[in-house]
């Protein structure tokens, strides 16, 4: 195994089955965040990620972290919130303000530069690219986004400026994503977070398998249509 330099003249990626092992996943680097090159990555299971200052690395972990809609865990806690919930969740209303919110969390966006930020705003233009939005009155208190293939959809980060905002948007994208066919939400890396609330680890040979099934399964043209998730109990 060795790491794979890329060339900005080819958006072809080597195998994900050559990634190393320590670090774990890291597969390439180089090449550029332009959207062929990005959606030839998602379309293989890989993703960037990247600090300020380093080349453009190139991932697929082993194993792989997933969640399966139908498998969200709701704790009793929740449940409770969730019946009288502050929260409007939309989809598509703000993508921008999502991912800046993102990149400024101190967790999650220590890897989310301005390249990433560029890119990625492309693609959402382009239709690939996706966010959900959770707002308290008229202020935006948590949200993410993420990458769309077919019936799978790959989280990219979340973020939270109020108690329960980032487990709203997840619970309500994925009820809403398992409605309209969705079979599976990819998490990358497994952490406290996602595990808490259902994200398992599956062999990364098993989620290409799902993936390249899953990626030809698209979901109804008007579910991306930006428009209003979950309004709170008057």
């Amino acid at each position: 195994m060795r790491l794979v330099q890329l060339s900005r003249h080819s958006i072809t990626f080597p195998s994900p089955e050559g990634a190393l092992r320590e670090p774990n996943g890291l597969l390439a680097l180089g090449g550029d965040l332009s959207p062929a090159r990005l959606l030839m990555a998602y379309q293989r299971g890989i993703f960037p990620w990247f600090s300020p200052g380093d080349p453009i690395l190139w991932w697929s972990p082993d194993p792989r972290a997933v969640l399966w809609p139908d498998a969200f865990h709701v704790s009793r806690s929740m449940k409770r919130f969730h019946k009288s919930s502050p929260f409007r969740i939309t989809l598509n209303h703000a993508f921008g303000q999502v991912i800046e919110g993102c990149a400024a969390d101190r967790d999650e966006g220590t890897w989310i530069t301005e390249s990433i930020v560029l890119a990625y705003h492309r693609l959402h233009e382009l239709g690939h690219a996706h966010s959900v939005e959770v707002w308290q009155g008229s202020e935006l208190v948590g949200g993410m986004y993420g990458v769309a293939q077919g019936a799978l959809f790959c989280g990219e980060s979340m973020f939270s400026r109020a108690e329960n905002a980032s487990k709203s948007a997840l619970m309500v994208f994925s009820q809403a994503f398992a409605g309209q066919g969705g079979k599976l939400m990819d998490c990358q890396v497994l952490n406290n977070h996602t595990a808490s609330l259902g994200a398992i680890e599956i062999p990364r040979r098993e989620y290409l398998e799902h993936l390249a099934e899953l990626r030809t399964q698209p979901l109804p043209g008007h579910f991306w249509v930006p428009r209003t998730l979950f309004l709170p109990t008057v």
